[in-house]
């Protein structure tokens, strides 16, 4: 069952465009991972399926019954309300039955307050209030935080609260922009299994390999202003990419030498340049561009066994720390990769934390 399609969508920053009459879908069960280098329009594209922004061309359908759930990566709460009250407001079946049952509680007839029960029982909400509570405890949200002011909390517990939101909303089709954003190893080891074991459908960017290769079985890899689809794990996709990128690279070659021919074409008689078959001039431009794309290319150093997503993650530069008389040499150094690394400086550590950018 199609869940999602987006036709035909094109979407730019008015200088140039982040993707062009890109196609895709998502079916019911789908655990993809959209993949793509730092500004090539990965939220751009989240936020546009999920309707925040709009597109300049092109077609996104829903099915009707589909409920969406997005996290975002700034994500907008309300900052007046509480923890617990942003987690009980929404539309969901399960929290409208909640409220129609409280209501029928405060002045509701007997019968009223049966058929709300009855909703309560087929939505197995009587226990919602101690979910809402496990789960935010699973994504390091302390208990003491749970009837603050979202206003008072820092911005990645502030994302942390958000995530646990869509989680608890349990929407058919689920879009997280940087879910592990914010959150230490327990809560994404936790996350994982949620995701990986959830009877949802799933559309997610993430910069962290590990948690990608749990959760997901499907790549989309939005590149150049277009989409590419790989049915498989992120080792799959680095495959199957390099291949891709070696048939570009002959195919612009290609280009390059036709180009040399067909430019000698062109030079000649630039005055009789009216008698020219157009088609063959018009064939001559698209030419020109599929051959320049190597050099658009020439400065980009690909490393195809390590395809980085990100950028360096930390820079150390000039560090020094000192405990009494004892001291640490001069450190420089930069963290790209390696999950639980400990890297010492001095007396100094980093524990338990994900370095990696691929």
């Amino acid at each position: 069952m199609n869940y999602l399609s987006a036709e035909n969508l094109s979407k730019s920053t008015g200088e140039r465009w982040l993707f062009k009459n890109i196609t895709f879908g998502l079916s019911k069960g789908d655990k993809v991972a959209l993949v793509g280098r730092n500004g090539t329009g990965k939220t751009s594209l989240m936020d546009v399926l999920a309707g925040l922004q709009t597109a300049e061309e092109g077609v996104i359908s829903i099915r009707k019954e589909v409920r969406l759930g997005y996290l975002s990566q700034n994500p907008a709460l309300d900052e007046n309300q509480t923890v617990l009250d942003i987690l009980f407001l929404g539309d969901s079946p399960l929290l409208q039955a909640i409220r129609s049952y409280e209501k029928a509680l405060i002045d509701g007839s007997d019968q009223e307050i049966s058929d709300a029960a009855e909703e309560m029982e087929a939505q197995k909400a009587w226990d919602y209030e101690s979910k809402v509570k496990q789960v935010l405890g699973r994504l390091g949200v302390a208990e003491e935080n749970f009837t603050k002011l979202i206003g008072q909390l820092s911005g990645g517990q502030r994302k942390r609260v958000a995530l646990a939101k869509v989680l608890l909303e349990e929407p058919d089709l689920l879009i997280l922009d940087e879910p592990t954003n914010h959150l230490d190893l327990e809560a994404i080891e936790w996350l994982e299994n949620y995701l990986g074991t959830a009877n949802t459908t799933l559309l997610l960017v993430t910069h962290d390999r590990y948690f990608l290769d749990r959760v997901c079985n499907e790549i989309l890899e939005l590149a150049d202003g277009s989409i590419y689809r790989y049915k498989g794990n992120y080792s799959y996709f680095l495959e199957r990419q390099s291949e891709r990128y070696a048939s570009e690279a002959s195919s612009v070659d290609k280009a390059q030498n036709l180009l040399r021919k067909e430019l000698e074409w062109m030079r000649r008689q630039p005055k009789a340049r009216g008698t020219k078959a157009q088609y063959r001039i018009d064939a001559f431009y698209d030419l020109q561009d599929k051959a320049n794309q190597g050099r658009k290319e020439s400065n980009v150093e690909l490393n195809i066994g390590m395809a980085r997503l990100g950028s360096k993650i930390i820079e150390l530069d000039h560090i020094k720390k000192a405990f009494g008389p004892l001291k640490s040499s001069r450190i420089s150094n930069t963290f790209s990769g390696g999950e639980n690394e400990l890297v010492s400086l001095g007396k100094m550590a980093l524990v338990n934390q994900r370095f990696w950018t691929f």
